[in-house]
């Protein structure tokens, strides 16, 4: 396979222009000025970006346990149609992914699907916080990281030897931050939103706090801790300031984050409702700065597909809190942190590629010879409607929108699995 003419974003060697690829066996062969082979088969990209494919570090593809919300297949084929090639799916899943058995039947399946699929195991056995999981087996079976997500580690010492652990095997363990103390019905920013519904809500108090003390945490353990889904623009400064303190701390900020405030949950209910919730404008400007500035270092979905009847609960703030995300995430990012001038596409896409392929030490992310040819094709200015969906749920508040940045091809291991011309 030839892609000629494309204009190509490689943010791990930080280079772009119009060069052509050529694919062969699955890995990418050359890169420069070329001229197809008889037979070759050439995808003209002229007017559009050829990037890596993208990877989302945070996703839930509900299997096993929950497959009547999505499953592996239909959750490959959103990432597909959204331009990722690589996710890693979080542990709560029913059995949660706390066994080798798990993990490996997961694994196992994963391989009949079209992209890549890695999974994490949890921290704690049955997401209960009481008991660590046996990380090394984990590990050696192909774990990913560590985390509970879903379900903040209260334990403290149990957090602090869970991240002793995951330094020791240098894999990234992952955080949820929320104390629920703080909370008296999640979702809801503690604001105008929950003001609306005369309801206390989420303050963002809850996160910080647990964010300050991990923050510590990483310091003192020196392991790769993620903080998922920073919704506080105090959260930001948190890990800003960690960072400068040398703390291997990272950070994922998603695209209805940094998209959305708490408004969006008068206007759409439950479909705006998220654990950590949407808060303040100010909040949204913050972690539009902690992207620019290389505090948050992660760009992930936080793909939680519900079906409709869970998210028609009543009254609203019983619903499942979540969104489906994989195949709203480039146009998002593009409309909300490119076309405002608040960052380049190159930098949106290293938080989007090799970033989380440097974190989890995966294979893709670069688009160079002798690299997997997982890449996407992507129109950044042409608009398309949220409407159908490939996910097996549509819980999200962008139906219906106009976005900018229409995936047309999707490739994966040197085989297209997306297409749109």
């Amino acid at each position: 396979m030839l892609i000629k003419n494309g204009f190509v974003i490689n943010p791990a060697a930080k280079t772009q222009g119009e060069y052509d690829i050529r694919i062969t066996d699955g890995i990418i062969s050359e890169i420069g000025e070329l001229t197809a082979a008889d037979g070759e088969e050439v995808i003209d990209a002229a007017g559009n970006i050829v990037a890596p494919g993208l990877i989302d570090t945070h996703i839930h593809f509900r299997d096993p346990g929950f497959t009547h919300k999505e499953d592996l297949h239909t959750g490959s084929l959103a990432a597909a149609k959204g331009g990722f090639t690589s996710v890693i799916c979080m542990a709560n899943t029913k059995p949660v992914v706390d066994s080798v058995e798990t993990l490996t039947d997961i694994l196992e399946r994963a391989k009949a699907e079209d992209i890549n699929i890695y999974q994490v195991g949890s921290v704690t056995y049955g997401l209960k916080g009481k008991e660590m999981t046996d990380f090394e087996a984990l590990a050696a079976a192909g774990a990913a990281g560590f985390t509970d997500d879903g379900i903040p580690i209260m334990d403290a010492t149990l957090c602090f030897r869970a991240m002793e652990r995951a330094a020791a095997l240098d894999l990234p363990i992952s955080l949820h931050e929320e104390d629920p103390a703080f909370i008296s019905q999640n979702g809801i920013n503690h604001g105008i939103a929950s003001k609306h519904y005369g309801i206390e809500g989420s303050p963002s108090i809850a996160e910080e706090s647990m964010v300050a003390r991990d923050c510590l945490l990483a310091l003192k353990t020196g392991a790769h801790t993620v903080i998922q889904h920073i919704s506080s623009g105090t959260s930001v400064a948190l890990v800003r300031n960690a960072k400068a303190m040398g703390a291997n701390i990272h950070a994922e900020a998603t695209p209805h984050h940094f998209t959305l405030t708490d408004k969006a949950v008068i206007k759409h209910g439950s479909l705006a409702k998220m654990n950590p919730p949407l808060r303040t404008e100010k909040d949204r400007q913050e972690i539009i700065e902690g992207l620019k500035d290389g505090t948050i270092d992660l760009i992930a979905t936080d793909h939680a597909p519900h079906t409709a009847d869970e998210k028609a609960a009543e009254p609203m703030w019983a619903a499942p809190s979540g969104i489906t995300g994989l195949e709203t995430a480039l146009s998002l990012a593009i409309k909300s942190l490119v076309e405002p001038g608040h960052m380049s596409m190159m930098q949106v896409l290293e938080k989007m590629t090799s970033n989380p392929a440097t974190l989890y030490k995966l294979p893709g992310g670069d688009i160079s010879e002798g690299k997997p040819a997982d890449i996407v094709i992507f129109d950044p200015e042409e608009e398309w409607t949220v409407s159908e969906f490939a996910s097996k749920s549509s819980n999200t508040p962008f139906t219906g929108e106009d976005l900018p940045g229409i995936v047309r091809y999707t490739i994966c291991g040197g085989k297209i699995i997306y297409e749109n011309k």
